[in-house]
């Protein structure tokens, strides 16, 4: 299984992200490679991270603007760092699902290519990505995600008066669901689930409401309910990994930790510890699901801008 990954600070000269895109084939998976002619090579589409841009961010407009495509992102892939005259560049890449689109040949990328994974291999022009394209195959595509967000800041509870499901969020924590919404639009959601609080309502009325999705709520992710039957309430979560696709699930503080660690240590995933798994408010777990509904990757984004 492939170990929990978390978005590390990044320390290099130049910045860069990109993607193994990917879509549906006759015979299993087929990849995106672009030609670029300025270099006469063959590779995934990425590029460098533009003024104020975080990574996830950049690896979509990348793919846009490279392939034509809309994307969904999936799974960390990891990074690859070569030296350039510039310095040191870091390319952060993920796997993303191509949404639709049409290729518009350009100055960039002047060929788009799908192709299956051998023979993407054979036409890959550097090493470092044929390593990225075997972290693809191990991994493989997702069936189904599921964006485990904690609620964003909320109100203090010494001077709240009313019943602690009702305290809303922070001026801080409305800061950080309009962050969300962009950050969670790029994982594609098809359905958003809540805990009861307003709180965690609120953390994904912005996404919600752009992009026309009804908010369901389901009392299994609040603190109240998980633990009144954990075993019942981690049922109810696996089964939103029967239906393929992304949901964005928000929960709470004391819910978080135990539900990852507890997926986590049932797939084997052993470098994530059960009882130190990270859980800021406004922070997201992406988990990627396979077709037997075991966990296969999960990757933490801290802050909810995608830093």
């Amino acid at each position: 299984m492939t170990a929990p990954r978390v978005m590390e600070p990044t320390a290099a000269d130049v910045l860069a992200a990109g993607a193994v895109l990917w879509r549906p084939g006759r015979h299993g998976v087929e990849l995106a490679l672009v030609h670029r002619p300025k270099y006469d090579d063959w590779s995934f589409p990425k590029g460098k991270l533009d003024a104020g841009e975080t990574m996830p961010f950049a690896a979509v407009r990348e793919i846009a603007e490279e392939t034509g495509q809309e994307s969904r992102l999936g799974p960390l892939l990891g990074d690859v760092r070569y030296a350039v005259p510039e310095g040191g560049k870091l390319v952060r890449y993920w796997a993303a699902e191509a949404r639709g689109g049409e290729f518009t040949p350009g100055e960039e990328t002047d060929e788009l290519r799908w192709l299956d994974p051998a023979s993407a291999a054979e036409l890959l022009s550097y090493p470092h990505d044929l390593d990225i394209l075997q972290r693809f195959t191990h991994v493989g595509p997702p069936v189904s995600v599921i964006a485990l967000v904690r609620h964003g800041k909320a109100g203090s509870r010494s001077q709240w008066d009313g019943e602690d499901a009702a305290r809303p969020l922070s001026g801080s924590g409305q800061e950080q669901a309009w962050q969300l919404d962009g950050l969670l639009g790029l994982f594609g959601p098809d359905r958003v689930v809540t805990a009861p609080p307003v709180r965690c309502r609120d953390t994904v009325v912005p996404l919600a409401h752009r992009l026309g999705l009804a908010i369901d709520e389901d009392p299994s992710l609040g603190e109240d309910g998980y633990w009144a039957d954990p075993a019942a309430a981690l049922a109810r979560f696996r089964a939103l990994t029967d239906v393929p696709g992304v949901v964005v699930a928000c929960s709470q503080g004391g819910v978080i930790p135990h539900l990852v660690g507890t997926l986590a240590a049932a797939a084997g995933l052993r470098e994530l510890d059960p009882d130190d798994v990270p859980a800021k408010k406004g922070s997201t777990w992406l988990l990627t699901f396979g077709p037997d509904a075991t966990l296969r990757t999960a990757d933490y984004y801290e802050h909810p801008t995608g830093d």
